[in-house]
């Protein structure tokens, strides 16, 4: 059995991230920092503290592809970071949102980054070089509640969300000028930019992770009831299987393979 090690960071953590190679952590020790950790010889050793935020940082995501760091607090703000030779140098998200900003999370390409608030609003965003910001557009009126989860479909358009509403949704994020059409996203190039296309009604509760599979073949999410839903080829027709747990109610899930 492999070794445990066990290292105490803060009395509560909200939310986290690691590093692509699993080097260092952010965390946000239940305020408006995050703080990066580097494993130096077997101890962890704090090398920076991001601050810009002014209430709970509720959202962490590291990218891996070009190691940038994106956060969302209840402040209703979002900031890309950067690393340069100075430390990490943040740049300002456009979100316009009038509730928090509850989760984030990068697309595979890392050209858009997606963000759940408690407005039942998702805006995915995407950066425009000539004014230095990353600017979002907005998925509306489709969450009776707020949103607590977001998975990225392996082709860059789909995103799953899931809502305290009970509901899981899947919706094209396809925006011209961003997205290239190419074989891999089949029909979802074709689907307008936040249109739904399937909402799952198999949660009677509050309804928290989800997950795509590596394949995007399937589609697993959870709920407030110790419940794992699976659904197979998404779509009008998809097929759904359930998994009840006895332990306390569910907050995440991840998918290892198929």
């Amino acid at each position: 059995m492999a070794a445990t090690s066990v290292h105490k960071f803060a009395q509560c953590i909200s939310c986290h991230a690691w590093s692509p190679d699993l080097s260092m952590i952010a965390f946000c020790p239940n305020n408006s920092e995050v703080h990066i950790y580097k494993l130096s010889e077997d101890k962890w050793e704090k090398v920076h503290v991001l601050q810009k935020h002014d209430q709970i940082v509720s959202g962490i995501d590291w990218s891996y592809r070009s190691n940038k760091i994106v956060t969302v607090s209840h402040d209703r703000n979002s900031y890309v970071w950067n690393q340069e030779a100075t430390g990490w140098v943040p740049t300002l998200v456009i979100l316009r949102l009038n509730r928090a900003a509850l989760c984030v999370q990068w697309s595979p390409k890392e050209n858009k980054f997606a963000v759940g608030s408690g407005a039942k609003t998702v805006c995915i965003c995407y950066y425009e070089q000539e004014n230095n910001w990353w600017v979002s557009k907005l998925i509306r009126k489709r969450h009776d509640s707020s949103v607590t989860s977001i998975a990225w479909h392996p082709n860059n358009v789909l995103l799953a969300t899931t809502s305290t509403d009970g509901k899981c949704r899947v919706f094209s994020t396809f925006i011209k000028g961003v997205d290239a059409k190419d074989s891999a996203m089949g029909n979802s190039a074709d689907t307008k930019f936040g249109e739904q296309i399937v909402q799952l009604d198999l949660c009677f509760c509050w309804a928290f992770g989800v997950r795509w599979s590596p394949s995007g073949n399937t589609l697993a999410y959870v709920g407030h009831n110790s419940m794992i839903y699976f659904v197979d080829e998404v779509g009008p027709s998809a097929a759904a299987q359930s998994v009840a747990i006895r332990d306390l109610p569910l907050r995440d899930v991840g998918i290892v393979s198929f």
